[in-house]
């Protein structure tokens, strides 16, 4: 390509600051992948995806650099940045990695809930507790993340009046889990049992 060519203003005003925007995607969408691994404790994928975040990075600022003088780079720059993590958000939604406890406390009769959720292939916890008024069902159970819209919709369909709250947990010991998603497979004929640990 011509060399001119980097000195048009077509290029200056608008590839360049393109490219950057684009650069800035891609790095923080990485990194916001890069601190979901760390949470995780997903120790060799956390560095590739770092290594190719600041590789990233490093490129674009390195234009930034040489265009300190075009607003149009800055602008670029900050808004690749915003985007980025709008983006990162939602890959690591869909995504929906990892494992969650599931906790739900109900004052009404929950063996129907827990029953349903039994046949689906979950492993359940359940345990009778005292609330502040009132004697109530506490219910434990640890699941895939990607499944968690499926059984929050179970859960409201039997008593949408249910406490319930979701954390996201690191490791495990072992587990009792569908065979298939819930949100895929309607048909479970088994559980598997999943050891992950030291």
């Amino acid at each position: 390509m011509d060399t001119n060519f980097f000195g048009t203003d077509l290029y200056v005003y608008f590839l360049l600051p393109l490219l950057i925007f684009l650069a800035r995607i891609c790095d923080v969408t990485i990194g916001t992948m890069r601190i979901i691994m760390i949470s995780k404790g997903r120790k060799l994928l956390a560095p590739v995806l770092g290594f190719f975040e600041i590789l990233i990075w490093i490129m674009a600022i390195g234009k930034i650099m040489q265009n300190l003088s075009n607003p149009v780079c800055y602008i670029a720059y900050a808004g690749g940045f915003a985007i980025g993590n709008y983006v990162g958000m939602k890959v690591e939604e869909k995504l929906a990695m990892g494992l969650i406890v599931l906790r739900i406390i109900t004052q009404k009769d929950a063996s129907e809930l827990i029953k349903a959720l039994r046949e689906m292939g979950f492993g359940i916890t359940e345990i009778d507790a005292m609330g502040k008024d009132k004697k109530v069902h506490v219910i434990f159970s640890i699941i895939k993340r990607h499944d968690a819209p499926v059984v929050v919709e179970k859960i409201n369909n039997f008593n949408p009046k249910a406490f319930y709250t979701i954390e996201d947990i690191r490791a495990i010991s072992q587990g009792v889990f569908p065979a298939h998603s819930v949100g895929t497979s309607h048909g479970i004929s088994r559980v598997w049992r999943l050891r992950k640990g030291k």
